[in-house]
């Protein structure tokens, strides 16, 4: 148990370190209700009584962010301090490799196309779902999208059906924040893959969606 504790205040440390000076949207506080939303969910799917399951959705929770391609040079996943890190602490190998397996196949990009990278374990269903939770909001949208001076709406520009990977990932298109919960936030709800995500998902994507709907009202003149 205290090496697990202190594994798990590790992560923490490199969540906070890492991931320092990045806009709210991905930052440690991101990290942090993502490890939280898990968790909570793990407890009811019934991971309470499973302590080394557990560690393996905390610590993934925690480190899932920390090489995003969003925030490297090379517009690629970066997983070379994540690795590092997990030789460092005393886990097990075969908790070590699944915490990379969970971390690189969680993100929105490797479904977008239908193509999953790996076969979801329920350690990894629920850390995916916990940071999907997470995304499905407003302030997060608006924060990330203004941090890379999106454009907040343009009629003109309509949202990208059938994206690939590649074009999900481009930095080069003009996009809006608004698109974004067309091309993606609106999107979760139905891809959430636990049964307790799914549940808590239909309330924050109805709200999404009556607070969509108020933008485009008061856009319009019409509100």
């Amino acid at each position: 148990m205290a090496a697990a504790a202190a594994a798990v205040r590790a992560a923490e440390e490199l969540a906070e370190r890492e991931m320092a000076g990045r806009d709210a949207s991905h930052d440690a506080a991101h990290a942090l209700r993502v490890r939280d939303l898990a968790l909570s969910l793990a407890a009811e799917l019934g991971l309470s009584s499973s302590p080394d399951r557990l560690l393996i959705v905390e610590i993934a929770a925690l480190l899932h962010d920390i090489g995003d391609y969003k925030y490297t040079k090379d517009n690629a996943e970066d997983m070379s301090i994540v690795e590092r890190f997990l030789e460092e602490v005393e886990l097990e190998q075969g908790q070590r490799e699944e915490i990379v397996a969970i971390i690189k196949g969680m993100g929105f990009k490797n479904e977008v196309s239908k193509k999953s990278v790996v076969e979801p374990t329920l350690e990894f269903a629920i850390v995916q779902d916990a940071d999907r939770l997470d995304a499905i909001g407003i302030a997060r949208c608006f924060t990330y999208g203004g941090s890379k001076k999106n454009t907040l709406h343009d009629p003109k520009i309509l949202p990208r059906d059938n994206l690939s990977k590649e074009k999900y990932m481009s930095k080069d298109e003009k996009q809006t924040s608004i698109n974004h919960f067309h091309e993606k936030l609106f999107k979760l709800k139905d891809m959430m893959k636990t049964e307790a995500g799914k549940k808590r998902a239909e309330k924050r994507h109805k709200f999404m969606e009556d607070f969509v709907a108020e933008f485009y009202e008061e856009w319009s003149g019409r509100a």
